[in-house]
């Protein structure tokens, strides 16, 4: 996928000597459980060098404070004076953030060492003066036994890896520098890791919570089922809701009609309420639709079906511009997030649906339903901003908006509780951008007159009484076509993520991230990519995922999901569900611990498998024999610009169609450069608004390389202006011969320019050679 490439500017630092190639450094800090470090909650009062960030917390200091008084409980005052220091460093080891990487941990086919690796000057140094206490340290027979021979014992010792040994690694500032903080690639692309959650669903478009204490989560697929999970990850069997009869859908692609909505009441511990969102179809008409329905009284896991009560429906004049975000905000009302109806550009009436406050199309609405088992089905919260407004509809809550699609209350900073209440949303654009939102009663998000920062409509733009509020933040289509809105992280397991809004694009897979800066209100941007090389190698973790982010989703605990598919259609189970992982810095141990209610279940459970591969490093390509493998460094270089059909004396062919060939790298490297296909009978370029490590796998093997190590973007290579944008939207499998095979606009047809060139880097080791 797109994004594993994102950051793969390689931050390892290495060297290829004598055909041997020597083990980079990459900052890895990992502890003897396999896990991130963290900042442990009480203060150490041994290793104190690790009261900061590392892996041990109180419980095991006092540990290791013990076995260093067992230790020198044996030394006379001479030995003491020598060797106590070099006791408590062997010791404290087991709290150096490197910790798997000092005792060897992370080989699965070698035990775990009982003494780090040393350094060999450190080691030599050690032997001389403290040799005496090999024995008391480790019960290990060959550190025993190679203790009469300082040779002997020190090449014990010797890592793999020398980058790690102790205390070398100290002062290696590609190790220490910004440790325990979220990593960033050269670019400054954050990068995170993933957890595989579930898979084999079909359009996963929400996963909620019931706040209830289970810690069960249910996800809605398009076609109208919902399922529910346990703590464990295991699927029941039977499904909690089935209505897809009653759902309209279809199997096309990018068909926005479905279920699109789902959230449970407040108090549905107690009064069992949950609403959907959904699409139907009434003879001719379709349209939205709102309902509540009850759990079962009978089985914790499945809804009465019969419970249904239809809240609200409106009409829809196109199929697509559905909303279909539905839920509760802190003061307890339930919000309904609706489209403007559909079609271009909002054509409804003088100015539109969303601006029109008549119309609940092109709205947020706001109505109360509690205590509605009686009389009418909801009621109109008093302060809502139109109630008396004549002609306004008195459930709007905000308007203006284009097609919000995902949206979120800030859970607030768990200390300060900063932060709390507000509700960002993402506003699919029409054709130049995309929006982030933060919803405020009675405000107007600018639609039609308004994309993003910029007119639409200008002469409804141009009027004095809009009124509106701008986005927190708008990017453009280079970026991404269609912005899935996403949650504030406010979770306990990832601490450096706390007050981060994580959102992401269905189109382009880009997955983002906003961080306000308290001193000027400005939200800060960086994109995240997956991380490369070592960065995700932890168990059950993964750097890669299904383009097409379909929505986020917060669990009960606070930590962060989202949902994205191989095929943007109702009934491909192609889509998976992913945890993010920050895994520069976790929560110290147990600070995370809840224990779930139980669960009654009556239905059969299904045990989750995960199905998905970390990429370890890049995108690895098939063997080939079109061409020899090559080395990524060759002695006649290229002159800068030069094209590799104008670098030789004989005449060149004329190119089979699909051909591609690489340009514009500044010193001469032919693994890297500006993308250029044959096609038509001429040569142009690739526009990259949706290019990908797959896009480039096909490239690169064409090329005769075995590995894609970069899809570059917005012409890193440089801008071919002397020739036509070819191709545009390539999405590739990955596997096809050339990107003639993959998906494409017609050849020359494209919405973009030649800063969106795309490139790649390609290279046969698993590293760039920067």
């Amino acid at each position: 996928f797109n994004q594993s490439s994102a950051g793969a500017h390689s931050p390892f630092i290495g060297l290829y000597l004598l055909g041997f190639w020597i083990a980079p450094v990459s900052l890895h800090p990992q502890c003897l459980d396999f896990k991130p470090p963290f900042k442990p909650q009480e203060d150490l009062q041994f290793c104190a060098m690790y009261r900061n960030f590392g892996c041990c917390d109180s419980a095991k200091d006092q540990e290791l404070m013990a076995k260093f008084y067992k230790i020198v409980d044996n030394f006379d005052n001479y030995a003491y004076a020598n060797c106590a220091g070099y006791v408590q460093d062997l010791l404290c080891q087991e709290c150096s953030p490197y910790a798997a990487h000092l005792f060897d941990a992370e080989d699965p086919s070698t035990p775990i060492r009982t003494l780090p690796g040393l350094c060999p000057d450190y080691c030599s140094q050690f032997w001389l003066k403290c040799r005496s206490t090999i024995t008391l340290l480790s019960d290990d027979l060959q550190l025993a036994q190679a203790k009469p021979d300082q040779v002997h014992f020190c090449q014990h010792l010797e890592l793999e890896d020398p980058d790690y040994c102790y205390p070398h690694l100290l002062s290696n500032q590609q190790l220490t520098q910004n440790l325990g903080h979220v990593r960033a690639d050269p670019e400054g692309c954050l990068q995170l890791c993933l957890e595989e959650v579930a898979n084999g669903l079909r359009n996963p478009l929400a996963m909620v919570h019931a706040n209830d204490g289970t810690h069960r989560f249910f996800i809605a697929e398009q076609v109208g089922l919902v399922w529910t999970y346990l703590p464990d990850r295991s699927k029941l069997e039977k499904p909690f809701l089935n209505i897809t009869k009653a759902v309209l859908t279809s199997p096309w692609e990018g068909d926005e009609r479905g279920f699109l909505g789902l959230t449970f009441h407040p108090n549905y511990k107690y009064n069992g309420k949950l609403y959907v969102y959904y699409s139907v179809e009434i003879g001719f008409d379709e349209r939205i639709r709102v309902s509540e329905f009850r759990v079962s009284p009978g089985d914790m896991n499945v809804v009465d079906h019969a419970s249904e009560r239809i809240i609200l429906e409106v009409d829809e004049p196109a199929s697509n511009h559905n909303g279909g975000m539905v839920m509760f905000a802190d003061d307890g009302y339930l919000y309904i997030f609706t489209g403007d109806g559909g079609m271009a550009g909002d054509p409804f009436g003088k100015y539109g649906n969303a601006q029109n406050k008549s119309a609940l199309l092109g709205k947020v609405l706001r109505i109360n339903v509690d205590d509605n088992d009686r009389g009418p089905l909801y009621r109109i919260p008093s302060d809502n901003p139109f109630v008396r407004e004549h002609g306004a509809r008195p459930e709007v809550y905000a308007y203006g908006v284009r097609n919000m699609w995902r949206c979120s209350v800030d859970r607030g900073d768990p200390l300060t509780k900063e932060g709390k209440g507000r509700i960002f949303c993402g506003d699919v654009g029409q054709n130049k951008f995309e929006e982030i939102d933060i919803i405020e009663k009675g405000r107007n998000y600018g639609w039609r007159a308004k994309e993003g920062f910029s007119c639409y409509d200008k002469k409804l733009c141009a009027n004095s009484s809009l009124d509106d509020v701008l986005p927190i933040y708008a990017y453009p289509h280079k970026m991404g076509k269609s912005v899935t809105g996403g949650y504030v992280y406010r979770g306990c397991e990832y601490p450096n993520l706390n007050g981060m809004y994580i959102f992401g694009d269905f189109m382009s897979g880009r997955m983002m991230s906003l961080q306000e800066n308290k001193n000027t209100g400005q939200w800060n941007y960086h994109e995240i990519c997956m991380g490369i090389g070592l960065t995700c190698a932890f168990p059950g973790l993964i750097n890669n995922y299904y383009q097409y982010i379909i929505s986020f989703a917060e669990d009960e605990a606070g930590e962060l999901y989202f949902m994205s598919t191989g095929v943007p259609s109702a009934t491909s189970p192609t889509g998976v569900v992913y945890k993010l992982v920050d895994p520069s810095r976790r929560a110290p141990p147990r600070k995370c611990h809840y224990d779930p209610l139980p669960v009654r279940v009556k239905s059969k459970l299904i045990k989750f498998r995960p199905k998905e591969k970390a990429a370890v490093v890049t995108t690895t390509l098939p063997q080939t024999t079109t061409k020899p493998p090559r080395h990524t460094r060759r002695k006649n270089r290229r002159k800068k610009g030069k094209h590799r059909s104008e670098s030789g004396s004989a005449p060149a062919a004329v190119p089979q169609s699909g051909a591609v060939r690489l340009a514009g790298d500044e010193q001469g490297r032919d693994d890297r450069g500006r993308v250029e296909i044959f096609a038509n009978g001429e040569w142009g370029t690739v526009c990259d608004d949706l290019w990908n490590t797959k896009n480039a796998a096909v490239v690169c093997r064409q090329l005769g390389f075995r590995f894609a190590l970069k899809a570059s973007k917005h012409s890193e290579f440089g801008e071919g202006k002397s020739l036509r944008i070819l191709l545009d939207d390539v999405q590739c499998e990955g596997t096809e011969e050339s990107l003639l095979d993959c998906q494409h606009t017609d050849i020359g047809m494209h919405n973009c320019a030649h800063y969106e060139d795309a490139g790649v880097i390609c290279g046969n080791s698993d590293y760039v050679d920067a």
